[in-house]
């Protein structure tokens, strides 16, 4: 038989967990706390941590965090902690800007090089921005670190001064170059951020061609041509024609030259193709002045009274407008037909050319309206009907706006006899005054003899 031995008495083993486990963030004092009465149960610990926060707030804290730091310099405190003193931060800070201005700088330029070898333009203009700012930064401790120290050595420090010279200049050109790749949201301030750029790097060297290149290129999207093509020539001035080749048996251009060369081309056409453009541009309002100054005299010459509203509706191309008149070979009087023909108005014989009026037929009694666009001023109302009603028009049920047949043979009998049966239903037209009255109008005028008796007037550029 096997024997049961017994422990000797000891304290007890706690057999419960910490009260206070290590949480992910601090919980927040806004989270929401249960009733007593509740019976919903607590939240652990860690969970609750995350859910007293909102998402910002904690991309926030984990921005403090060196693991998932972005900028060292908008690292921001969190609500409801002691802002301390954060060793680890303050030791990152001091990794980032340790030697002198220029070694720290260099750092930032050829981490600016890699995003662009990688094309994360927006990555490489961050270092070349901080590489600018290690340059121009002046605290004691940087002051200490530089070369400044060496009290005395006076070509120590020349040379120091030229090296952060270079890096600036480069950083500058570089971040030009971001600015013009910088595709995703082109917008004129990233070009002019390029001339910024280039600007300062031309302050600091004169002759560097990738300034005058980047700056030529801002300029061309700019459509600032003239400057462009001046900034291109200086550049090419700076660049070689040719190129010899290691064993100075050939000769051949040099890419710099070529790509300048090429820049100058594409000036060229686009200055050119705005220039025809502009060309174009004010031959357009020429004529269209032109066409303005013939309608008002014609308008003036023939009498016709003009008023527009506040708030005119929108015809689109329904206007008011003049065209030619054919002469007849016949007849030395201007034809009523509408025929008309695109030879370019003229502004000295306004009574040589014919007026067009877009036309409005209401029907009061039932709602309804027809447009039509485009009404010669020799055109009688009896033609204009006869074009509007030669078919029953679709809400017309009761056949109320109807008119004689014209294909039939004996017209003046069809037309008597529909005056006789259609007495009660014969369609009379009216015009407004600008009075408020209404004028009957007969069908046998034509639109030009009633618009130039004076009694009524065109509203907005439309005839009702």
């Amino acid at each position: 038989m096997s024997r049961i031995q017994e422990l000797p008495d000891g304290p007890a083993i706690p057999n419960t967990l910490p009260s206070s486990p290590e949480t992910p963030f601090p919980i927040s004092t806004k989270s929401t706390v249960p009733n007593a009465s509740s019976t919903t149960p607590a939240l652990p610990p860690a969970m609750d941590s995350v859910r007293s926060h909102t998402a910002d707030e904690i991309i926030q804290m984990m921005k403090r965090t060196p693991l998932f730091m972005t900028d060292l310099g908008e690292v921001a405190g969190v609500e409801g902690e002691d802002n301390e003193e954060n060793i680890e931060l303050e030791a990152l800070r001091a990794l980032q800007y340790e030697g002198t201005r220029a070694e720290v700088a260099l750092g930032f330029k050829e981490r600016g090089n890699e995003m662009v070898a990688d094309k994360r333009w927006k990555d490489a203009k961050e270092f070349y921005t901080k590489g600018i700012l290690a340059l121009k930064k002046t605290s004691e401790q940087q002051e200490g670190q530089s070369i400044s120290s060496n009290t005395g050595e006076e070509p120590a420090q020349e040379k120091e001064k030229e090296k952060e010279r270079k890096i600036e200049e480069a950083c500058y050109v570089n971040r030009a170059l971001c600015n013009l790749e910088l595709k995703l949201r082109p917008h004129p301030e990233n070009y002019r951020s390029t001339l910024t750029d280039t600007a300062h790097a031309l302050t600091l060297s004169p002759t560097n061609a990738k300034a005058h290149y980047r700056s030529s290129l801002a300029l061309l999207a700019l459509s600032k041509h003239d400057l462009a093509l001046d900034t291109c020539n200086r550049g090419l001035a700076l660049t070689s024609p040719t190129l010899a080749s290691a064993t100075n048996t050939t000769v051949r251009p040099s890419a710099e030259y070529l790509a300048f060369r090429t820049l100058h081309t594409r000036i060229l056409h686009a200055q050119a193709d705005s220039a025809a453009k502009e060309s174009l541009r004010l031959a357009a309002e020429t004529k269209k002045r032109n066409e303005q100054q013939a309608l008002k005299a014609a308008l003036t010459a023939r009498g016709i009274k003009i008023r527009m509203t506040a708030n005119p509706p929108d015809m689109e191309d329904a206007v008011i407008h003049l065209e030619p008149v054919i002469p007849s070979s016949s007849s030395s009087s201007p034809p009523k037909s509408t025929t008309t023909t695109t030879t370019t108005i003229s502004t000295e014989h306004p009574q040589q050319q014919q007026l067009h009026f877009p036309l409005l037929l209401l029907y009061p009694t039932h709602s309804q309206s027809d447009l039509i666009k485009s009404v010669a001023e020799t055109d009688t109302f009896s033609s204009l009907l006869q074009t509007v009603l030669s078919d029953p028009l679709p809400w017309d049920t009761a056949r109320e706006y109807t008119l004689p047949n014209p294909s039939l043979k004996n017209q003046s009998e069809q037309n008597i006899n529909h005056e006789k049966n259609n007495k009660d239903k014969d369609v009379d037209l009216f015009m407004e005054t600008p009075t408020g009255g209404m004028i009957k109008v007969g069908r046998r005028l034509r639109l030009l003899d009633v618009l130039g008796g004076g009694k009524v007037e065109v509203v907005d550029g439309v005839v009702r």
